[in-house]
């Protein structure tokens, strides 16, 4: 092939370019990380010029890879952090504020107001969701209270929202397309995701003008072409979706019952159920898998806040390793987690508690306890986390057998070895680990005609390990029994 797929997968610590060919390799990577800014407690915040000007320097690293191999790009594919939001001026283009990321809790006492209300059966009837900080419709409502002049000039219509997504599209078409997938639009809070349009019933909960608002479009569809005078070539913005409905295409879970779940910096299970939008009775959310040829493909998700960012923390914020690489050979040192154990709510607990108050903490330390009992708690809290989840599926009557796995944190051995233990199921490691980028990938080259339809894609999928449960059911359920004794501790109610 003459053509590469380029797919930029803006994360929620970095921005990212990668080449793919037509059978979904990756042949090139480039990659920038950005700040993170906390001004308050539980705030969490990025700059979205430094967004803007990260994914750039990266797409114009692949371009210049594909020109030196006389290649061209065939269409773009983004996937994106989801739930981040950021408004900016429709003239300018500049945001009026910085990006309120998807970790940030500083809606939770607004959200709390709306339930005391009897307002969350209403949100979750008709988004799947729940009233909770994580989605951007509380914070686009902080934003235009908080930001002088904010709310008249969105009542003027003179601003425009958007997650990380939309705002790319913007700048990269040159401001010509206010536009979103559908995908991206359901993790709002502000979209009926069975009718598939923004609801005026919510807008108007959130007091939040319609003008605000960018058009939904399906995940392979077009969203124009990129401004020449930016990247001096027009190229087809043909492929969307949110980071995680991203993997459950790179993954290629078409089929309902297919589950996989994705480690980056917060760890997030996503089950394929689709054409029904089932409901949970045990606080998972109700979402769009995808969304093609105008046909929804529903999902059962379950968020956790934290998982790589735990590593992350070992790593910048107390300094006992240098690389999240150390930690597979430490985990693996220790026979036993010798009582050690970290609850990682250090932005709140997602599914199935939804505690936004809870904070991180550590249990059972004793004077022996050192780096490597540390960074053992911390992968260990990652699988447990994601027992929890699973767990909450099975409540909901669903049996899933096995796990397709991806995102950075799979590559230790280790960890994709306990979490097997703890699961009690088999647990598969894809060949292509960066599934998110991926699925971006497969969006655009359906559109454009590189792939002829999902079975295609399917049929691309290979395994590169499959970890199988090894444990004894007395020492997992001892294990669990302790980590949920330190959840309790930790949650504001508990």
């Amino acid at each position: 092939m003459s053509q590469y797929i380029l797919s930029i997968d803006q994360g929620t610590t970095s921005s990212r370019a990668m080449l793919f060919d037509a059978n979904g390799r990756a042949e090139f990577t480039a990659q920038r990380g950005f700040a993170q800014h906390f001004p308050n407690d539980g705030w969490v915040e990025h700059n979205a010029e430094e967004i803007w000007v990260t994914t750039l320097t990266v797409v114009r690293e692949a371009l210049q890879k594909a020109g030196a191999e006389n290649r061209t790009i065939a269409a773009i594919g983004i996937t994106n952090q989801r739930e981040t939001t950021v408004v900016w001026d429709r003239v300018s283009g500049e945001p009026i504020y910085h990006a309120i990321v998807w970790q940030d809790r500083r809606t939770a006492g607004y959200c709390e107001i709306l339930r005391d209300q009897g307002l969350e059966a209403m949100v979750t009837g008709k988004t799947g969701l729940l009233l909770d900080p994580y989605f951007s419709g509380t914070k686009l409502n902080w934003i235009l209270d908080n930001v002088n002049g904010a709310r008249a000039r969105a009542e003027k219509g003179e601003l425009a929202f958007g997650t990380i997504d939309c705002f790319l599209i913007w700048r990269l078409t040159g401001g010509r397309l206010h536009a979103t997938d559908a995908t991206n639009a359901s993790r709002t809070m502000m979209f009926n995701i069975h009718d598939q349009q923004w609801d005026r019933e919510l807008l108007e909960m959130l007091e939040l003008p319609e003008s605000l608002l960018p058009e939904v479009r399906d995940c392979a569809a077009d969203y124009g072409s990129t401004d020449k005078a930016l990247l001096d070539v027009e190229i087809p913005i043909a492929g969307v979706a949110g980071d995680q409905q991203a993997a459950l295409i790179g993954q290629a879970c078409f089929e309902p019952g297919m589950i996989k779940s994705t480690y980056g910096t917060g760890c997030f299970m996503v089950l394929n159920t689709g054409e029904q939008a089932l409901a949970s009775s045990n606080k998972l959310l109700t979402t769009v898998g995808y969304r093609l040829n105008g046909r929804t493909t529903y999902a059962l998700e379950g968020s956790i806040f934290v998982a790589g960012a735990a590593v992350q923390w070992l790593r910048d914020g107390i300094g006992i390793i240098e690389s999240a690489a150390e930690t597979e050979a430490l985990a693996e040192s220790l026979a036993s987690n010798n009582g050690v154990y970290l609850v990682p709510a250090f932005t709140g607990l997602g599914a199935p508690h939804w505690d936004p108050a809870a904070r991180g903490a550590i249990f059972g330390i004793t004077r022996d306890t050192g780096a490597a009992e540390l960074v053992r708690a911390t992968l260990e809290s990652v699988c447990y986390q994601t027992f929890d989840l699973l767990e909450a599926k099975r409540r909901d009557g669903l049996k899933p057998t096995r796990l397709r796995v991806d995102g950075g944190m799979v590559q230790n051995n280790w960890l994709c070895g306990f979490l097997a233990d703890v699961l009690d199921i088999a647990v598969e490691r894809p060949q292509q680990t960066e599934t998110t980028a991926l699925g971006a990938a497969y969006l655009a080259g359906l559109q454009v005609g590189l792939f002829d339809s999902l079975d295609d894609i399917a049929a691309r999928w290979q395994a590169e390990r499959e970890f199988e449960p090894e444990m004894p059911s007395q020492q997992r359920n001892l294990l669990l029994a302790d980590w949920h004794e330190a959840v309790i501790k930790v949650k504001t109610g508990g």
